[in-house]
Order: C-alpha cells, then structure tokens, then sequence
C-alpha cells in the first residue's frame, strides 16, 4: 500500500490544499501527483451546462494520469458527474467521484439531508447523484435534500480571506436547520467543518476524508 500512487485532478485550485492535507493525516504513505485545468469550472460557468468537448477532456486528463502510473484517479470539483463517469469507463482502474465516497456516508446516517456548496453549478449534480445512489440502495424512506449555495464564500477564498470564507459557510450550516448528514460539497469547504457545533445525530461530512479513507479501503484490498 506504501507504492500506491494516486493522481489528483483539480477544476480548481482551492481544492489542492485541502486534499494534499488529508492525504497527510490520513495516508501518508500515498504518492499524489496533481493535476490542474483551472479553466474547466471557468467554462462549465460560462456555458452552464457540460458539453462533449468539456467530457472528453475529462477522459484526456484521466487517460494522461493512467499512462503516468497511476493506481488510483480522484476528481476533486463536485460539478461534473457526467464527465467522471465517462472517465470511469474509460480506465480500468479506479476513478472517483469527489463526493462519492461522503455521499454514501451521508446515506449511512439517515434520510433528512442538508447539503452546502459554494460553487453554486455543483448543487444539482450532487442532488442527482443522492438521490441516484438512494434508489439504488433501495431505501425504505424516501431522502429529503435541502440545499444552499454560498457563492460569497467561495469569492472570499479566492480573494485570500480564508476565516471569513469559513465562518460564511458555519452560518449557512445554521440556516439550514436540522439534518441526519450535512455535506459540505467542495473540496475547498473542508476547513469550514471546525467552525460547525456539534449537534446530537447530526453528521458533518467534508468530501477530502472519506475520499480518502475509502481510497486506502480500495488499494488495500
């Protein structure tokens, strides 16, 4: 597990820190490399929808990633399902979705759901992967979603003022009342979840770790 290299594939740069950290606390013995195309958010926002250009180079990314040695390939923008899945056909190897491994926790710990994302295009792509992976495991009770954007954080943190983008995330957490999960839905809130209080039966989930626990699950086997 010590050789297992894992190639990181970023639509954003506020994405790389947080999971790099993760990969520290949680699997040292990883080997990441990264890989950046800081124009593909830019162009899903600007098109507001995926294109098949926009798929393919998905698949570029991750067939590049393969051919340099890769053992695993983690997604990191929460925006564009569609496109993974292509890329998961693509490879015979491992290729997840950043929030495929904490949207099943969330699953995990009941059916009332609050989910927070500051990317705003994320919001419907994690909405029908949710309710996608609810139909297939069958649940008995039906997941109720609630969600919010909260794109003035995410212009904090591109703007450098990392403690205001995270107290504007807590906040929006409190807005949202009661749930059984809360999902933070980028990669770049995780530093937020510190800032969350406790509340009993309430899970707050950030996509870095349980991405990463669930990579180490899948290499170790």
């Amino acid at each position: 597990m010590s050789l297992s290299r894992i190639t990181l594939i970023h639509a954003t740069p506020v994405a790389v820190e947080p999971i790099v950290d993760a990969f520290k606390r949680l699997w040292p013995e990883a080997r990441t490399t990264n890989l950046l195309d800081d124009s593909l958010s830019a162009d899903l926002a600007a098109v507001g929808r995926l294109t098949d250009k926009m798929i393919e180079r998905f698949v570029t990314l991750a067939r590049y990633a393969h051919g340099c040695g890769a053992h695993a390939v983690l997604f990191t923008c929460s925006a564009f399902g569609p496109a993974i899945e292509a890329a998961q056909a693509a490879l015979n190897i491992p290729v997840l979705k950043p929030n495929e491994a904490m949207l099943n926790e969330a699953l995990a710990a009941g059916n009332r759901i609050g989910l927070l994302a500051t990317f705003a295009p994320s919001i419907p792509a994690l909405r029908a992967e949710l309710e996608q992976m609810a139909r297939q495991r069958q649940l008995k009770l039906e997941i109720k979603i609630k969600t919010q954007a909260i794109p003035t954080a995410l212009t904090a943190l591109h703007a450098g003022r990392a403690a205001e983008h995270n107290r504007l995330i807590a906040r929006a957490a409190d807005e949202l009342g009661v749930c059984d999960a809360l999902i933070l839905g980028q990669f770049s809130m995780a530093s937020a979840a510190a800032l969350i209080p406790d509340q009993p039966g309430r899970k707050v989930l950030t996509s870095p770790t349980s991405a990463v626990r669930q990579l180490k699950r899948m290499l170790a086997a």
